[in-house]
């Protein structure tokens, strides 16, 4: 029999990555593009759906040469793509009709303040399990309609389409013949209903949008179909897709309730397993599907941190306080404390658990004997707080809140951060071998639609830690500096209020 090559396809907002894995989740061969991102009027973010696609042929063609494979020995393909960015294009000849419009543009901010004022945020987020946020998808396809006129004359005609990236892809990869979302994709959208696990009628009614836009909701795992024999010589199967983060809870294992995983890139994206039932235990976190297999949905809460890794960078690239970000694990190591100096991580304003836009970060503390080990240990111990408040929300006692997080990203390589994690928090963080956890829970997705693995508890084991940090440092002197820190970030918030 031969032996099993699973493609995974990570399309994220920086770049286009492939990957093919055999069943052991061996790395057999890796490509990437970088993506450009334009901004064309303040608070939008756009990219070139062609690029995007242009970049998953090429990265498709490179793993399989660099691997000496042909395209018919490709077991299956699956996808992980950037949740909520999306596109509308015309379903008779796949032409776009909008760019990809990304998570992070905020052209529908001005829909989600009139829907608030209008007292609908708690349906939404009853409904959705989402804040009503621009992030999402609806409010800025509403803007679509409402500021496009050709996207209005497909919509009445029929002929409109809307879908996130999956959708797109599969689209494109199957020549038209696959029109369909995966369920933790559906979720991002604020159109689904995450209970009913349905397109919800009531809130298509609220954003004015007609049902003729939407996808079929599929599995998370299944064979949507076939990739056209034109594009690579082969009909592969496209047997899989998700969200980028619930591929990450995936590819780390987590999948069991109350396992967790924090993935340290940009931001800093938390996510827990929950199982088959969704938590609503505060507004400031984030309800969603983590996957679905066989019709049933396994349930996450999120938390997001808009700013982490953004935040090393902006110390490098802005201030130069740093000559690379490599360099801030030896330079906070050098240092024995902050030297009194705190900093709140506000950049772009705190995501979960506030939601707060208007908030903007700082250093305080400052004395004339603060030097770049202070200020870059300083920002390093706010990260890790960040992550401990929204964990924190879950409270003691509570069965989900995790004894120990498995962590990945490009920041996860930073061991002095990651053993502050662990004092912070006070149980141990794992670091996973494979920093592509996201392609890895993709390609996972595909096997199990065609049975290389039986279940996600087999290929959980795929998991491993590269390192384990376990909290040593006291007690007493975290919480306080904790509890001190918090006391400062409720402080600017009230300054920015105030302020106007």
């Amino acid at each position: 029999m031969r032996e099993p090559i699973i493609g995974a396809v990570d399309q994220g907002t920086g770049s286009t990555r492939v990957l093919l894995y055999d069943s052991k989740g061996r790395t057999l061969a890796r490509a990437q593009r970088t993506l450009h991102t334009t901004f064309p009027h303040a608070g939008w973010v756009e990219q070139d759906p062609e690029e995007l696609w242009e970049a998953t042929l090429a990265c498709m063609r490179e793993v399989m040469a660099a691997a000496g494979v042909t395209p018919d020995v490709l077991t299956a393909v699956g996808l992980a793509n950037q949740t909520e960015s999306f596109l509308l294009w015309d379903r008779r000849n796949g032409r776009a009709v909008t760019p990809v419009i990304n998570w992070q543009c905020r052209r529908g901010a001005a829909i989600c303040d009139r829907l608030r004022a209008g007292g609908h945020a708690e349906t939404i987020r009853v409904a959705t399990g989402l804040p009503l946020d621009a992030t999402f998808s609806a409010p800025k396809v509403r803007w679509a309609l409402d500021q496009l006129p050709e996207a209005r004359r497909l919509a009445a005609r029929d002929a409109l389409a809307f879908g996130t990236l999956d959708s797109w892809l599969l689209w494109r990869l199957s020549g038209g013949r696959i029109y369909v979302t995966d369920a933790s994709n559906a979720a991002r959208t604020m159109l689904f209903n995450i209970r009913t696990q349905r397109w919800d009628k009531a809130l298509l009614s609220l954003f004015d949008l007609p049902a003729s836009l939407l996808a079929a909701v599929r599995d998370s795992s299944e064979v949507y179909g076939v990739c056209s024999r034109q594009i690579f010589g082969a009909e592969i199967p496209l047997a899989g897709a998700a969200g980028d983060q619930s591929c990450a809870l995936l590819g780390l294992g987590c999948v069991y309730p109350g396992m967790a995983k924090v993935t340290y890139g940009t931001g800093a994206f938390i996510w827990i397993n929950t199982g088959p039932e969704p938590q609503f235990l505060d507004p400031g976190l984030v309800t969603t599907v983590a996957w679905r297999l066989n019709g049933m949905a396994t349930y996450a809460l999120e938390g997001f941190i808009i700013s982490a890794g953004a935040i090393v960078r902006w110390l490098t690239d802005a201030l130069g306080i740093l000559r690379s970000p490599e360099e801030s694990a030896d330079l906070a190591a050098a240092v024995p404390d902050t030297g009194g100096v705190l900093f709140v991580p506000a950049l772009a304003g705190l995501g979960s658990p506030y939601w707060d836009a208007k908030v903007r970060g700082g250093f305080l503390g400052l004395s004339l004997a603060t030097g770049r080990g202070h200020l870059t240990r300083a920002v390093l111990e706010a990260i890790t707080y960040r992550v401990r408040e929204v964990i924190g929300v879950l409270g003691e006692g509570n069965p989900l809140t995790p004894q120990v997080l498995r962590v990945d990203g490009a920041v996860s390589r930073n061991d002095f951060l990651l053993q502050l994690q662990a004092d912070t928090l006070r149980i141990p963080v794992e670091r996973a071998v494979r920093q592509e956890s996201t392609s890895l829970g993709a390609a996972i997705l595909a096997g199990l639609a065609l049975g290389v693995w039986a279940n996600v508890q087999e290929a959980a084991e795929l998991w491993q830690a590269d390192r384990i940090f376990c909290p040593h440092a006291a007690r007493e002197s975290v919480e306080s500096r904790y509890r001190h820190w918090q006391r400062t970030v409720n402080l600017v918030r009230t300054l920015a209020e105030t302020s106007g």
